[in-house]
């Protein structure tokens, strides 16, 4: 199927919902939160408090006061400055604990929000994946999830610091003078428009920004995974140059936000200043004509100076507040996708007793009811499906694997084949027909345990960093060393595994790097030997190991497929000559079926394709 380019969304098309997502994860630790909004109000409190006491300490004590001997103004002053140390004091410790009650709050939130990500990633079906790319959902994990942790750590924090600042400042200035102040106030809407204008430029520019670091990342992720391919078509100058445009379109994107950015700080900085010295100016004739203390207006122009400091801290943290919200959005959209159907009320399950399994049934009312030996009979009874509604891929199928038989499915890329193991497999479900093993509909059988009853050797081979033994382990979790050496002789892979540094105990990292192909494969096929699973698939299990080492493993094959129901897709058509059965799929529908000899006889698609009269395409 193809995969759906990669779409990033330019701006938040809900606020209040995304807001409402992360909320969600921040109210689990509402007693932490409140007790660090606590300790903001504590600080901003205990600073402006500070800034207060300027006044009194100014005025009865560094003015000339004739009444006040010498001796008493000094120690009136050590006494204020001792007061003022202690009110500093604890507007420093009250700010120490808020900025680590935020961390404590930011990080379990993260923690919690990654780990929730993650959950519902295991959960959602194939179909999720097949339509959407590695790297747009790794940028959930790193550009979206950084951005909102560090715009909770950081923005959030501020963000409320700062309309609080304001707000106490406001209340200040007004105690000491009203004039002075709607002097100061009158400068502010040309602080807010300058702030308003700038932010709504540069917002779209930080979000552009963002979405063009997706996908710089996609790129790059995609290009490291495909290296042998860039490399053996000689396209590392193509992917070069596709990454000068995208590194180029985030290069431009970013300088613009980061202008505008930069910007805003200097011009709001100019403003403030213009307007301390139209205050310092006004405030000094009022402090000659005595409508103002020399404290007061000492104070005042302390606040003056903080008046803007909010303003700018609340406008440098805008863009970050967005661009966080637009992330956590995103992950929100993740987090909404559909998940694989529930099971049904009282389905079956898989029950293994030693090397027999069975089919565990239950009644309506729960309890256990008979159990039914695993034996592999699979059927598919007019089976029509469709990637999407108006795409039909299979067409009325119809086919039958009595217990122990080998069916193979042959044809074009595309005929389906493919399909049928991720229908037999609940990757996708059936939108017509019926599936059933041992006579029990797949869909009235726990996911898990469906699962649990077939192993699979796929094309594309995968290895988990960790041990030999480890990898093997993983096509089933409480198997013994025994059992996975067992395995890896099954598969003829103890000789190779031997042959290494550490044996069984060798690590293997970047996904099997220091394994050839062949050997990975072999890993693969001893994974799915240790799962001793009932009913095995095959899908071009050999298509990555030469002609050797394919009748290296043969016989592994047949000790593996030994008394199971075996499935196998495969382009080397004489893999599939001993099979039961032959089922050749032309766009959807069956067109032949039989043994090899039988097909032959027939002289049809199989014979064209098996004589090379006709190629596999």
């Amino acid at each position: 199927m193809p995969h759906r380019k990669v779409v990033v969304q330019q701006k938040p098309k809900n606020f209040g919902a995304a807001v409402k997502f992360v909320w969600g994860y921040l109210r689990r630790r509402k007693s932490a939160l409140f007790l660090a909004a606590v300790m903001v109000l504590l600080n901003i409190g205990a600073s402006l408090a500070g800034t207060a006491m300027l006044q009194p300490i100014i005025d009865n004590f560094l003015e000339p006061v004739v009444a006040i001997p010498v001796a008493a103004r000094f120690a009136g002053l050590f006494k204020g400055i001792v007061t003022l140390l202690c009110i500093y004091l604890v507007a420093v410790c009250a700010s120490y604990l808020q900025t680590r009650l935020m961390l404590t709050v930011t990080q379990r939130s993260i923690n919690d929000l990654r780990r929730e990500l993650f959950d519902h990633l295991q959960d959602l079906s194939v179909r999720y994946y097949d339509t959407h790319t590695h790297g747009e959902m790794m940028s959930r994990f790193s550009n979206d999830v950084d951005t909102l942790n560090d715009a909770l750590a950081n923005s959030l924090t501020s963000l409320f610091s700062s309309v609080i600042t304001l707000a106490g400042i406001l209340g200040l200035m007004l105690s000491k003078s009203i004039p002075l102040t709607i002097l100061t106030l009158l400068m502010t809407p040309l602080m807010f428009f300058v702030a308003g204008r700038l932010m709504k430029v540069s917002s779209k520019y930080f979000i552009a920004q963002q979405a063009n670091l997706g996908k710089v990342n996609g790129y790059v992720e995609e290009i490291i995974t495909g290296q042998k391919v860039v490399k053996v078509f000689c396209h590392e100058q193509d992917a070069l140059e596709e990454f000068d445009r995208l590194n180029g379109e985030l290069q431009e994107a970013a300088t613009t936000a980061q202008s505008y950015s930069g910007l805003m700080m200097p011009v709001m900085m100019n403003i403030s200043t213009v307007n301390y010295a139209l205050v310092a100016a006004i405030g000094g004739i009022l402090s000659i004509f005595g409508f103002i203390s020399v404290g007061g207006l000492v104070v005042f122009l302390q606040l003056t100076r903080q008046f803007s400091r909010p303003i700018n801290e609340a406008s440098s943290q805008y863009n970050a507040v967005i661009t966080a919200i637009a992330g956590a959005e995103r992950i929100y959209e993740v987090m909404r996708e559909p998940v694989e159907e529930p099971d049904p009320a009282h389905a079956a399950d898989l029950v293994r007793d030693g090397h027999a399994f069975y089919w565990q049934r239950y009644r309506d009312d729960g309890a256990p009811a008979e159990r039914v030996p695993v034996r592999g009979d699979v059927r598919f009874e007019d089976v029509t499906f469709g990637y999407a509604p108006e795409k039909t891929v299979l067409r009325h199928i119809s086919l039958y694997a009595k217990p122990g038989q080998k069916i193979a499915f042959v044809g074009s890329t595309g005929a389906g084949k493919t399909t049928v193991t991720n229908l037999l497999t609940r990757f996708y479900d059936i939108a017509e027909g019926r599936i059933t093993i041992d006579g029990i509909d797949i869909r009235q059988i726990k996911k898990d345990s469906l699962r649990r009853s077939l192993a699979m050797v796929l094309q594309d081979t995968h290895l988990f960093t960790g041990t030999v033994r480890d990898n093997i382990r993983y096509g089933r979790p409480d198997a013994t060393d025994e059992e996975v050496e067992q395995a890896a002789r099954l598969a003829s892979a103890h000789s190779f595994i031997m042959r290494l540094p550490h044996g069984y105990d060798t690590v293997i990292e970047g996904d099997g790097a220091n394994l050839s192909q062949g050997q990975r494969q072999l890993l693969n096929i001893a994974r799915a030997a240790c799962a001793d699973a009932p009913i095995l698939i095959l899908d071009e299990a050999t298509s990555s190991v030469d002609t050797r080492t394919e009748r290296h493993i043969e016989h592994g094959l047949d000790r593996l497929m030994e008394g199971r129901t075996t499935f196998v897709i495969a382009h080397r058509l004489s893999t599939v000559r001993n099979s039961n059965a032959i089922m050749v799929l032309e766009q959807g529908e069956i067109i032949e079926r039989g043994s090899h000899d039988d097909l032959l006889a027939l002289h049809g698609r199989y014979y064209q394709l098996y004589t090379g009269v006709a190629e596999l395409d």
